[in-house]
């Protein structure tokens, strides 16, 4: 008998389980296409600094919210990777511009 049988303790408790949910893989890591990301700055009207925003949301999505918030004058809503959203008025954005949609690259490889 092992040492966990000995001591009354179950080792069935300690079986690695997957959580629920698609993005959860064996190793830990979420896939690459889970992983992209496209960095978003907005400049706005009067403030020296720019606000930067990590979304999944696409470019044609994101360029519609745009539009629909400069032509309405209303607000422009989008959501960050986490979940929280920031809100800009749509006649203070001075510019915007769309990052890439390229993959993060984790560790030290390919960094030339």
């Amino acid at each position: 008998m092992g040492a966990g049988a000995e001591a009354g303790v179950s080792l069935g408790a300690y079986r690695r389980v997957p959580p629920a949910g698609p993005s959860w893989t064996w190793s830990g890591l979420a896939s690459a296409e889970e992983r992209r990301a496209v960095e978003v700055k907005i400049g706005i009207q009067s403030v020296p600094r720019e606000l930067v925003v990590e979304t999944k949301s696409s470019y044609e999505e994101i360029q519609q919210l745009l539009a629909a918030a400069v032509t309405d004058n209303a607000i422009f809503v989008i959501t960050d990777e986490k979940g929280g959203k920031v809100m800009v008025p749509g006649d203070k954005i001075a510019y915007l511009e769309l990052g890439s949609l390229e993959t993060r690259r984790i560790g030290f490889g390919n960094t030339l």
